[in-house]
């Protein structure tokens, strides 16, 4: 599989609305988790998430040929409760492990507390040596940060609760 065929595939995965998509072939694993367009009013953006899988040399060059990291704009988004106090959780769109600095002397992209704004990174979630940044999709406060860091992360976890603005 090279990259114009997985921009095919996510050509045809949007076009046909279609949400969720899982492909093997000859040891690459593919998996895209995209929000619905009915679940667009819950999110500013449909979420997509891309994991090529296992060793291969078709691997590294599907994930990293996009134009940005894999997960920059794929944070998973879930509202949560109902009028004043609802809140919104950024979910890994990935499995790898929960970096809250881009190194280990500089300090966290966000704390409990910070205001963001949409696009603004959260974190980085290292999934095969690929450093994935997660960009916040919604403009508010981070209430909670869920995972500590250097955590491993599962796809769906919860990384961020964000009170919206």
């Amino acid at each position: 599989m090279d990259l114009s065929d997985l921009k095919d595939i996510l050509r045809t995965l949007e076009e046909q609305d279609i949400t969720e998509f899982e492909l093997e072939q000859e040891g690459v694993k593919l998996r895209v988790c995209r929000a619905s367009r009915q679940a667009g009013a819950a999110a500013s953006a449909p979420a997509s998430s891309l994991l090529a899988g296992t060793a291969g040399p078709t691997a590294a060059p599907a994930s990293s040929g996009q134009s940005g990291p894999p997960a920059a704009a794929s944070a998973a988004v879930a509202a949560e409760g109902a009028g004043a106090d609802r809140h919104t959780e950024v979910r890994s769109p990935i499995v790898g492990t929960f970096y809250r600095t881009p190194d280990p002397n500089s300090p966290p992209f966000v704390s409990v507390g910070d205001t963001v704004r949409v696009g603004q990174v959260l974190c980085i979630i290292e999934a095969m040596k690929l450093m994935n940044e997660i960009e916040a999709e919604v403009a508010g406060e981070v209430v909670k940060v869920h995972p500590e860091n250097g955590q491993p992360v599962q796809y769906g976890d919860a990384l961020f609760t964000i009170r919206p603005a």
